[in-house]
């Protein structure tokens, strides 16, 4: 079993659940700055061994993975401090904020040979993990064009202080979602060009960036993708439309992952029209109070990580592949700044990362 500590324990509350309902994980320690959230967490699952250092959860031997659900500006220290300790590593997205810390974290990576694998959750939710074993076992033929999106009144949000902060951006909190989907299937991204606004809803909210994005990317063999986001206005019904999918057009069929719905359609290359619905697994994904806190896909993607451990072998996405989402979307970002096209090789090269990460 991998035996893990938690730092952070408001997202970690779903790889806490995840941990403790594992015959694959052994949660040893968790901790938290916040002594009154320790004491939530202790007494909502019955788990006694906490702490309010970090370094206690470095410093404790039967730890061989840290989880680190922190603010995003704190993910690379706490990273970089986790390696430095021999420690495993899972690192919620987005993994850093910063691309300047990202040869250091290459660099020691490298040098402790422990695994870095960032939590893309999404990619292990039911839907989103039969599309993809679909799609290798060639169901539906060679890839034409992927669309991601994420569509979610998130107007709740706007109760939350930090979402007001200038530093809060939904192209980070909500558009890397549908983001990672198409590096998933098209990881070669060479140039991205994108609009957005801030609506009139986010507007007398007082968000501070915008909450409606359109995207399109070019992969470098030619092929294109696009990718769109809206979060403070009402969405379709769930029986017309899911708040997050993917959509891949092929060759001889095509495939739709609806996320939150738990809903997958295809069509195979015979013609064959398929509905799946994994109704029967809503209390493994949504265990806590309205369908937040998504444990199970956690628990997913914890199992994955620890069988990788146990067989020697990549957890994707690692530490390389979560670099290089970060700097597709801060091309994004660049791109809505100035309204023009954006090469991603440009932002790996102002970052000394061309030999590292060649996109």
């Amino acid at each position: 079993m991998l035996r893990i500590g938690i730092l952070g324990l408001g997202e970690g509350r779903s790889t806490m659940s995840a941990a403790l309902q594992s015959d694959k994980l052994e949660l040893v320690k968790i901790c938290d700055a916040k002594e009154e959230l320790c004491k939530q967490r202790e007494k909502e699952f019955d788990f006694h061994h906490y702490t309010t250092k970090y370094q206690d959860l470095l410093n404790d031997p039967n730890i061989d993975a840290i989880a680190i659900y922190t603010p995003d500006h704190l993910h690379a220290s706490h990273v970089k401090m986790a390696l430095e300790h021999d420690k495993h590593v899972v690192c919620t997205k987005p993994f850093i904020d910063n691309l300047a810390d990202a040869r250091e974290l290459l660099d020691l990576q490298q040098q402790s040979g422990k695994k870095v694998f960032i939590g893309q959750s999404s990619r292990f939710f039911e839907p989103m993990k039969r599309q993809r074993a679909d799609f290798e076992a060639g169901l539906i033929g060679e890839l034409i064009t992927i669309e991601g999106y994420y569509h979610a009144d998130h107007r709740w949000f706007l109760d939350k202080g930090w979402s007001l902060q200038q530093s809060f951006k939904w192209l980070y909190g909500g558009l890397s979602h549908p983001t990672d989907f198409i590096r998933w299937y098209l990881p070669d991204i060479e140039e991205v060009m994108g609009y957005g606004m801030l609506s009139a809803n986010g507007a007398r909210g007082g968000l501070k960036n915008q909450d409606t994005m359109h995207f399109i990317f070019k992969a470098t063999d030619g092929r294109v993708a696009r990718v769109s986001g809206a979060y403070t206005g009402p969405v379709q019904p769930v029986v017309r439309d899911s708040e997050m999918s993917c959509i891949l057009r092929c060759t001889e069929g095509c495939s739709q992952a609806d996320y939150m719905d738990l809903r997958y359609a295809v069509t195979t290359k015979t013609g064959e029209e398929q509905l799946i619905t994994w109704e029967h697994k809503l209390k493994h994904y949504f265990r806590f109070e309205g369908k937040s806190h998504h444990a199970g896909e956690y628990q997913n993607y914890l199992e994955y990580f620890a069988d990788s451990i146990a067989n020697n072998t990549t957890a994707y996405p690692d530490i390389r592949e979560g670099i290089g989402t970060i700097a597709l979307l801060q091309a994004m970002d660049r791109s809505l700044q100035t309204g023009r096209p954006v090469k991603v090789k440009d932002v790996l090269a102002e970052n000394g990362l061309t030999n590292q990460l060649k996109m």
